[in-house]
């Protein structure tokens, strides 16, 4: 294990995180919010100053492999987290540092998950650094340090696969960080479209601002105890689409501005992505017409609360809670799902589900016709072996993950609903569940335990369990 490999990277991280928290510093500035500003300002001073020491102790060769980079991976998101959760816990607004704790791994794994009954009053330095979060975390921390600084040549692809969602990792071109580059450029032009057209709407620069980071990340920290149900029909439609853009696989993108459309619209994963949606949202409006609202107000919640799940954004314009029964299963399914790899959005990702079903039929096949050949292919290509591997073992760890989780939440001794959905929402960093922690509740009333078993499950949904799990594994840290 090279440690000082390990070091040196988590020296950077903390150097960007007091870069990350000057901007909730100078929003309580602004807004004349000191009490609450001074600890994101000393955090932000301690921890560039600490994180510039260490990276003065320069490693004494930068070879290393997968291990250390997964190593890193986990380790980087466990220290801006126990970092950013410092001012929160200071702030007063919190009730413990576990809480303070809860709330920032829920922002910068983009869960949207809080611990938080009312917003009302809560100082803007806490809110921007809440969404704020999310934006970071939505590409990856690392990822955008590697789009900054060149680091090890073409050994940071170890890192750069380690903290990107989705069962297979690719460069866009050659060099790591010019990937790592195209990524964030996508990323902030989408953004800054996004912030842009708010503004268009008539809606304040700080909601825009906040929305945006949110909608961004696939987050959904909100700004208003009713997320974005106060919100005007324009500005929500806007937000189903760009939470629809957000959750699309990046390639797509990339090749798009490469003007190489055939490639982009060939992704086989996207069309299975957009089909999905579509269905859910139709059968959902049809499930739901029996309500009192009008059918263009059904076709909006049903679009927004679609995306807003599928996506793992956690936003909400109606209590989809209040729903029949087949809605609700509709939308958990749709929860476990997710987005397409190699977007912002988390969940079980569009293409290994895909992956699945193909291996089902391919199975099915081959015991009717036993002396067959039958390859799995994904836009016209074969897939490997290991990642079809890869996405089994994956299935295996999610699914120990998440029983061994949920039997932990039930030491808490609340209803079913409340416990088994609160495991969804976390491990698959989407937000809201449904009974207690449903779009009008939140996390609150689970014990410090329970919460930290929360923790544990938004890091591991983020970062595809296998980081976390390799933290735990004993021969991880031993000689290679």
């Amino acid at each position: 294990m090279n440690y000082y490999i390990i070091f040196f990277v988590l020296g950077w991280v903390m150097c960007f995180e007091g870069v990350f928290l000057l901007l909730p510093s100078f929003t309580a500035v602004f807004y004349n919010e000191m009490d609450a500003g001074i600890p994101f300002m000393v955090t932000a001073l301690v921890s560039a100053l600490i994180g510039f020491v260490i990276t003065r102790i320069k490693p004494k060769h930068k070879h290393f492999y997968a291990r250390e980079g997964f190593v890193i991976c986990a380790l980087t998101w466990f220290i801006i987290s126990l970092i950013g959760a410092i001012p929160l816990s200071c702030s007063g607004y919190f009730n413990s540092y576990i809480d303070a704790l809860f709330e920032i791994v829920s922002g910068f794994t983009t869960t949207g998950s809080s611990v938080l009954t009312d917003l009302t009053g809560l100082p803007h330095c806490i809110l921007i650094w809440r969404s704020f979060s999310h934006w970071v975390g939505g590409m990856g921390v690392l990822v955008f340090i590697l789009a900054v600084l060149p680091l090890f040549g073409g050994q940071d692809m170890q890192i750069l696969k380690a903290e990107s969602p989705g069962p297979s990792v690719g460069k866009l071109v050659p060099n790591v960080k010019k990937t790592a580059s195209y990524l964030y450029k996508i990323y902030i032009a989408i953004t800054v479209i996004q912030f842009i057209v708010m503004l268009a709407t008539g809606m304040d620069v700080f909601n825009a601002l906040c929305i945006t980071f949110g909608t961004a990340g696939t987050g959904g920290f909100g700004v208003n105890n009713s997320s974005c149900g106060n919100y005007t029909f324009t500005q929500q439609v806007i937000i189903t689409v760009f939470m629809m853009l957000f959750g699309v696989n990046f390639n797509f993108y990339f090749y798009i501005i490469k003007g190489k459309f055939k490639d982009a619209f060939s992704i086989e994963e996207v069309r299975w992505y957009i089909g999905v949606y579509a269905v859910a949202v139709t059968v959902i409006v049809l499930n739901i017409m029996g309500n009192a609202n009008a059918l263009s107000t059904n076709v909006k919640d049903a679009a927004f609360s679609v995306a807003s799940v599928m996506t793992t954004t956690g936003y909400a314009t109606a209590d989809f809670d209040k729903w029949p029964m087949f809605s609700r299963c509709i939308l958990i399914t749709v929860m476990y799902m997710g987005a397409c790899a190699g977007s912002t959005g988390g969940g079980m990702k569009v293409s290994r589900i895909v992956i699945y079903l193909k291996s089902l039929k391919k199975e099915l096949s081959c015991m009717i016709h036993q002396k067959s050949v039958k390859i799995i292919k994904m836009d016209g290509k074969p897939v490997g072996h290991t990642v079809i591997r890869n996405a089994n073992v994956f299935l295996v760890s999610y699914v120990i993950l998440f029983f061994t989780s949920f039997l932990i939440v039930t030491l808490d001794n609340f209803d079913f609903e409340t416990s088994f959905t609160a495991i969804v929402a976390t491990l698959n960093n989407i937000g809201p569940g449904l009974g207690m922690v449903g779009p009008s509740g939140n996390f609150a009333a689970f014990s410090d335990r329970t919460k930290l078993v929360l923790i544990f499950d938004m890091l591991a949904g983020r970062l595809e369990i296998f980081p976390m799990l390799l933290l735990l594994y004993p021969r991880t840290w031993g000689r290679k």
